[in-house]
């Protein structure tokens, strides 16, 4: 295999420094031995202490796991659904209604469910517009894993299926869903994985007494950058790690799969 050009190599490398060094200062600082956080002063492990004390941080972490958790199911639910219809029957109006979610910039999308919570349905804002904002624009992200996946599967694996008496259930239930069971675990996680982190959309939906994590984070920052607020951005960021590696090596296996 050719060795790619030194130019090459420096940018790639000054790319990956620019994305990752400043999530390692803010992992290295929320083991910092000082509350002013400007300089390092010494190894300590009392701000995650701290931070397993704080009952708004607590309640802002349940808040965030509860919404992802159910977002992410129903979101998984319809997009699996969304995903086969486009992949099935085709029809030209769809996709485009699927994925606009995932196309509209988030400030435009959180501003237009605002607008359609308030003055459409008068609901009042909360958990639940919260949820079913992250319904919105989850759904989308979980079709398109899903029908990436059926597009590399051989039809003729369905028609066998219906060939040897299997009903549309039967064949969903026995041939269908396994085969595809990957992609649907591998959107649950993608969608988990962006309703826990999302900011902007939570922001405008969230109402008056909800609090998620970033949304705690905002709030705490605005006063000042603590290693409190280290602490909880490296958790936080550990479990986006590791819910992006599953859902990567789901998407592995998959194209395996299909291959």
């Amino acid at each position: 295999m050719a060795r790619l050009p030194i130019w090459l190599r420096l940018a790639a490398g000054a790319t990956f420094a620019f994305l990752y060094v400043p999530l390692a200062v803010v992992v290295a600082y929320s083991f910092n031995d000082s509350r002013l956080n400007a300089e390092w002063v010494g190894f300590t492990l009392d701000w995650y202490r701290v931070l397993f004390a704080d009952q708004e941080m607590l309640l802002a972490a349940r808040n965030s796991l509860f919404i992802a958790l159910v977002s992410s199911l129903a979101a998984t639910g319809l997009g699996t659904l969304a995903g086969l219809a486009m992949h099935r029957y085709r029809p030209p109006w769809l996709p485009l209604l699927v994925i606009t979610p995932v196309a509209m910039p988030e400030i435009l999308l959180g501003v237009s469910l605002l607008v359609f919570f308030i003055q459409v349905l008068h609901l009042t804002l909360g958990l639940l517009s919260v949820v079913l904002a992250h319904i919105t624009f989850s759904i989308g992200f979980v079709a398109i894993i899903v029908r990436a996946r059926l597009a590399g599967m051989d039809e003729s694996i369905f028609e066998a299926a219906r060939d040897l008496g299997a009903n549309p259930w039967q064949t969903f239930r026995l041939v269908t869903f396994p085969l595809i069971l990957p992609a649907v675990v591998a959107g649950f996680l993608m969608a988990f994985t962006l309703s826990i982190d999302d900011f902007v959309i939570t922001f405008f939906t969230a109402g008056v007494g909800v609090s998620t994590l970033p949304l705690q984070i905002y709030s705490m920052i605005k006063i000042a950058v603590t290693p409190e607020v280290n602490a909880v951005s490296t958790l936080l960021m550990l479990l986006t790690l590791v819910l992006v590696a599953a859902a990567s090596r789901m998407d592995r296996s998959f194209m395996k799969g299909g291959a």
